[in-house]
């Protein structure tokens, strides 16, 4: 139930627009964090071979794709880490540590000697840096949707909170524009002997760009508020276990359908296309990147649309869509170049629908004191279950099935999970943050 009383300087109710700063901190640590993890996830194929040499190709892409896994498992730490941080300190030094984090680590991944130069030992520096890119993913976007979702009007949070994740698709656009240039201007060869490190070196002026916009902020004026009245929680995990928990299992199971069908409609099926359906790595990157504009350009559509119609109505209407259409998509692939990339297109606007109403529904889950936290881990549960393993599972799916159609059954398994916690969800489109 929504407290009866906000503080007035929490979230601006009675305007219009928040400043521009706000809404850029919020979208680009969200731009670097999807950029890191869209890369590598492009350049998997080429990353397996030279960190995972096993004589079998598909073993190797196997175990790249783990690797690619393993920073999700560790999100839900850094989403507690910089949850506590956030809650107790403030959103603004954790959100600059966040983003300066993400971009030393991917920066590091351009630089490792491969397997051919150290052996195992170059797996295990990849598979470290990894771990570094969960945890500071982990306190990423749930922060910056925080952040954000605490300065916007109550009318119009579903806008302004989907901004936040249009900065995710611009970053996972820019990684698939990145590789696909160099691929198109270093040719094949070149690109998978050394080119794919120029991607990953991209990171690191990103991470600057962020940190700038970010050590300029001022905390939010709910934080504060929340701050003065000495209501912070001493340790916000504990507080949001004690709490909140049918609001943290809501999050859990409304983010299962968002990160699979991220990353099976931005990651997996590039390489589906090239794996499976004998595409050049060229049509696969380039399919892609069309998804990811189309998405990125609707996603502030669908945040507005959850402003008009209700968070509830977009959950419940894209959970649906994945039940329904999968199957029909994935038997367009097997059609030619223009019914793939048709298909790939109309799958990511799924996505794209969940991720412009995501956040504001899960900041008006939990009051501020805990609120960064509620949505970093049940965000990043989410993530870890259904996202970092989608890749994986939907190609370890297809070998072990034979089956092309098997990774729209996992796809459609999700979007059930998701359907069953949107049909649960009180509305809460047009109110008031919860304060206290």
């Amino acid at each position: 139930m929504l407290d009866s009383a906000t503080s007035a300087a929490s979230v601006g109710q009675d305007d219009t627009r928040i400043p521009a700063r706000v809404v850029a901190a919020g979208a680009v640590g969200s731009i670097v964090e999807y950029y890191d993890f869209g890369v590598y996830g492009f350049v998997s194929t080429m990353l397996a071979a030279h960190f995972f040499v096993s004589g079998d190709d598909n073993a190797s892409l196997l175990a790249t794709l783990a690797t690619f896994a393993v920073a999700f498992a560790l999100r839900p730490v850094g989403g507690v880490l910089f949850g506590h941080l956030g809650d107790r300190y403030g959103r603004k030094n954790a959100l600059a540590a966040t983003v300066v984090l993400m971009a030393i680590a991917s920066g590091l991944i351009g630089v490792l000697p491969t397997y051919a130069a150290i052996g195992v030992g170059a797996t295990v520096l990849l598979v470290l840096a990894r771990c570094v890119q969960g945890l500071a993913a982990g306190g990423e976007v749930s922060g910056a949707a925080s952040y954000v979702a605490e300065h916007s009007p109550n009318h119009r949070r579903g806008l302004y909170c989907a901004t936040t994740q249009t900065g995710a698709l611009v970053g996972a656009l820019l990684a698939s524009l990145c590789v696909a240039l160099l691929n198109t201007v270093l040719g094949e060869s070149a690109m998978n002997d050394w080119g794919w490190r120029i991607a990953f070196l991209i990171a690191i002026p990103l991470g600057v760009v962020g940190l700038l916009i970010r050590s300029r902020l001022a905390d939010s004026p709910a934080f504060r508020a929340t701050e003065k009245r000495d209501e912070t929680a001493r340790i916000p995990f504990v507080t949001l276990l004690s709490t909140h928990k049918v609001a943290l299992l809501k999050c859990v199971g409304l983010s299962i359908l968002l990160f699979s069908a991220y990353y099976i409609c931005y990651v997996y099926i590039g390489l589906h296309f090239q794996k499976v359906l004998g595409f050049s790595s060229t049509v696969a990157f380039w399919s892609t990147t069309a998804t990811l504009a189309v998405s990125a350009a609707c996603m502030p559509f669908f945040g507005a649309l959850s402003d008009r119609v209700g968070r509830r109505n977009v959950f419940v209407g894209a959970s649906i869509a994945a039940v329904v259409l999968p199957v029909p998509g994935f038997l367009l692939f097997e059609t030619g170049t223009g019914g793939a990339v048709a298909a790939q297109i109309v799958l990511g606007l799924i996505d794209s629908a969940l991720m412009g109403a995501a956040f504001s529904t899960f900041a008006e889950m939990f009051p501020t004191r805990i609120r960064y936290t509620g949505i970093a881990l049940g965000f990043n549960i989410g993530s870890a279950a259904a996202g970092g393993t989608a890749p994986y599972i939907c190609t370890w799916l297809v070998d072990a099935s034979g089956s092309n159609l098997a990774p729209a059954w996992f796809f459609i398994g999700t979007a059930v999970i998701t359907l069953g916690a949107a049909v649960t969800l009180k509305e809460t489109a047009g109110t008031p943050l919860r304060d206290a």
